[in-house]
């Protein structure tokens, strides 16, 4: 395993090929990280530098270097430890710099917000001359539709959020012409709950789940929000929102408050009925981030059987079950490589699914 060393102009100036140790972790939905231990040579502290780029052949997600350590230990010897983020990162290099709302295809309003910001801004300081937006043909994405608000956002949260109401990747990617890609993707479902598609499956049975650990829990789960938007005292705008018919009275209700203030009419240029719109989105949003967590935990065995960039893929609906039975429908939201002198290893992340 060796990695390529990117300058700044992109331009290849190293093959990393020396190195103790290494942890590179790409995610579904957000930015990876890694950390590589090598020796401090002259050779490595000239061309391991910050802002310099870092890759592999065993991912199409490109790292920043970051963070340089120097760490000088008689017994241990020395080491040069780098780290950094993913290009997923750059997006947090932006705010949403004015109010913009959003309204329609789903997939054109997060262009918007990435055009505005990074792509073709009216500050021509904040672009970025070499990010493109790659529009998806999938139908999970193109059948989608928003109706949001945001100012002084940051760009990464922003975005976020919107994929993780929906259970959507985004990724940014460097073209062959050095080009920073951006898309947003979902995973094919791998799992029982469909017949299109060979299943993925990891359990005893199939004797590529080595151990696992399930959890539950409802501590955080709440179905109704009250979202308050402009205004003030008892004259502020306000709308109940609830994920589901059931859930919303009696011992089943479990209340939270979201404080909108953020969104506004804009002293009436925005209609009632667009404002309760995006009030109720900005309500699913919140609710979406405190459902019942599901957890299934699990060193599991991706090189044989099915094997992770060839039967699966980041974002791909599996399906597991453990010696007791309890089985769970889980999409792969993270992938962990890691690699020292006991060997290399690889380590998916399951989130159960509904």
């Amino acid at each position: 395993m060796s990695f390529r060393i990117l300058n700044t102009k992109f331009i290849d100036i190293l093959e990393l090929d020396e190195f103790e140790s290494m942890i590179w972790v790409d995610r579904y939905s957000a930015y990876g990280d890694f950390e590589i231990l090598v020796p401090p040579s002259v050779e490595n502290l000239a061309n391991l530098q910050q802002d310099f780029y870092i890759w592999f052949n065993e991912t199409d997600h490109v790292m920043i270097i970051e963070d340089i350590r120097i760490i000088s230990d008689v017994e241990l010897g020395n080491q040069l430890i780098i780290t950094g983020r993913s290009l997923e990162s750059i997006l947090q290099r932006r705010i949403i710099w004015q109010q913009t709302i959003l309204s329609g295809n789903f997939q054109a309003g997060v262009k918007k917000l990435i055009e505005d910001s990074i792509i073709n801004p009216a500050d021509r300081t904040r672009q970025i001359p070499n990010f493109i937006f790659e529009f998806s043909d999938d139908p999970v994405i193109t059948a989608l539709t928003i109706e949001n608000q945001f100012t002084g956002t940051n760009l990464y949260e922003a975005i976020k959020r919107l994929c993780d109401t929906h259970n959507l990747g985004f990724k940014i990617r460097l073209s062959d012409d050095n080009n920073f890609i951006f898309s947003l993707y979902s995973g094919t479902d791998r799992s029982y709950n469909q017949f299109e598609n060979p299943y993925v499956i990891f359990s005893p049975e199939f004797d590529n789940l080595i151990n696992s650990n399930y959890f539950s829990s409802k501590k955080d789960f709440k179905t109704v929000t009250l979202v308050a938007g402009e205004g003030e005292g008892l004259e502020r705008t306000r709308v109940e929102v609830w994920i589901e018919s059931g859930a919303d009275s009696g011992l089943n209700r479990r209340e939270m408050y979201t404080d909108a203030r953020d969104l506004s009419t804009n002293n009436g240029e925005i209609d009632s009925e667009t404002y309760q719109r995006q009030l109720i989105q900005r309500g699913l949003n919140y609710l979406s981030e405190n459902t019942i967590v599901k957890a299934f935990e699990g060193n599991v065995d991706t090189f044989h059987k099915f094997i992770f960039g060839k039967d699966f893929f980041m974002g791909d609906i599996v399906q597991i079950q453990n010696e007791y039975g309890i089985e769970s429908t889980s999409r792969v939201t993270e992938m962990v490589r890691s690699m020292n002198k006991e060997g290399i290893e690889n380590f998916p992340t399951f989130t159960t699914i509904e």
